[in-house]
């Protein structure tokens, strides 16, 4: 490995050595502890290369055509493929180790510059431990039609998985990113601590995605990733969260430059007893810069879930303009939810502002369908299915919005009776209180 990696990484394990297991608290009562995690007893698996893509990531990607795309198992990238029509524009999609090697010109400058190893046991471990990984060019002025995609693949319980990602997306290019964490329903425990950096040069225009669904197994999933903007540079942001028994993420926007514009949407739907922990942030480090950032979720189960949001504005970036809105709906008694959004605003002549709502399925819009005649159980369907379609049709993917409209109703299904009993008790509830 080169010097400036092996630096890094000695730097990386004195940290992750040094550190304690963390333990996140929020508001004064909201707590997310891995005190159940064996870390001792994860290490990292490796694969042979195969030339066939894994099941679950060919049901997952349905055979949707791809400009590049690679695939890692554990600690070990076993497939990856670009399109020649990628190649011969510059595009390069490989394991990140090699491209340390081959292409150290193009990573050095960019490597760790957003996810610094310091701050904390996890982000350390990826910094010290990453192997295998994906580093992504998009050279100058190429327009690609076709998605790039990453994915990530936990496949046996024990496993750790070190991921990153250092994409880098030069001037004016344009292209589509999507990455996938994808496990089956592993009987046991593994880990995905991530990270993910993506640079938008000057007048390039990303549409990013992240899907995560862990299954039902015992996945923990900490991880970081950010994105930094360029002058006149834009990107569209979509995460879906559908599975993981604990997830805690922090998601970073960073207008770094003038006219550099974000749009960050993002959905989640938690069930059993998952625990889910999202913090983002939407930073404007330079004037006349615009973001836009909103999050919807639903939650059935036991399940929790906490979304916190930050708008932070420096000195001297005046003229910037955004907004934060996060939603969470509730579709059982035992379900909760958090919605924290927050600004930090240094300097004059802005705009930024937030909401948030925690809520419950609007029974009177399930009366008015039953009185249409749409039975009870179609109609929660069809609201919750409409509830999420703002996030849905930001994809801009069709193949990845059937995904995702898929899954939801699978959950919507899972979770039939509790829901439906829930809406049935909030219904009553009325009555009762008007007869006593």
């Amino acid at each position: 490995m080169p010097a400036f990696v092996d630096e890094a990484r000695k730097a990386a394990l004195e940290v992750f050595e040094r550190e304690p297991v963390p333990t996140w608290r929020r508001s004064g009562f909201w707590t997310t502890t891995l005190r159940k995690l064996h870390l001792d007893e994860l290490s990292p698996r490796r694969y042979e290369p195969v030339g066939e893509l894994p099941d679950i990531v060919r049901e997952h990607l349905a055979g949707e055509d791809h400009a590049a795309l690679l695939v890692q198992r554990g600690a070990s990238v076993v497939y990856s493929h670009i399109s020649p029509e990628a190649a011969e524009q510059g595009v390069k999609l490989l394991p990140l180790e090699q491209a340390v090697e081959e292409h150290a010109d193009l990573v050095e400058p960019w490597f760790g510059r957003r996810l610094p190893h310091d701050e904390g046991k996890f982000p350390a471990a990826n910094a010290a431990f990453w192997t295998g990984g994906a580093f992504l060019y998009v050279p100058k002025e190429v327009r690609l039609d076709k998605p790039i995609q990453i994915v990530w693949l936990i496949d046996e319980p024990g496993t750790a998985q070190y991921a990153r990602t250092l994409a880098l997306v030069d001037e004016f290019a344009e292209c589509s990113v999507r990455e996938y964490c994808l496990a089956p329903d592993i009987d046991g425990q593994a880990l995905h601590a991530g990270g993910f950096e993506l640079y938008a040069r000057a007048g390039a225009q990303v549409n990013l995605a992240h899907y995560q669904d862990w299954g039902r197994g015992e996945v923990y999933d900490v991880s970081t990733k950010r994105v930094e903007i360029a002058r006149d540079a834009r990107v569209r942001w979509v995460p879906i969260h559908l599975g993981g028994q604990l997830t805690k993420q922090r998601l970073d926007i960073i207008t770094a430059e003038q006219g550099s514009d974000m749009r960050h949407t993002g959905m989640y739907f938690t069930e059993r007893d998952e625990h889910l922990d999202l913090f983002t942030t939407d930073k404007h480090e330079a004037a006349h810069t615009t973001g836009d950032t909103v999050w919807k979720g639903a939650l059935t189960g036991e399940s929790r879930s906490s979304y916190e949001g930050l708008i932070e504005i420096v000195p001297d970036a005046q003229e910037s303009h955004t907004y934060l809105q996060t939603h969470s709906m509730l579709l059982s008694p035992k379900a909760k939810a958090d919605a924290i959004p927050s600004l930090i605003v240094k300097t004059d002549n802005v705009s930024a502002s937030h909401g948030g709502t925690v809520g419950e399925l609007d029974e009177e819009q399930i009366f008015y369908m039953m009185t249409r005649g749409v039975p009870r159980v179609e109609a929660v369907r069809v609201l919750v299915e409409g509830y999420f379609e703002e996030v849905v049709q930001r994809l801009e993917d069709p193949g990845l919005e059937d995904l995702v409209r898929r899954r939801i109703a699978e959950k919507l299904a899972g979770a039939h009776d509790q829901v439906a009993e829930f809406i049935d008790e909030r219904a009553a509830a009325p009555a009762e209180a008007e007869a006593a």
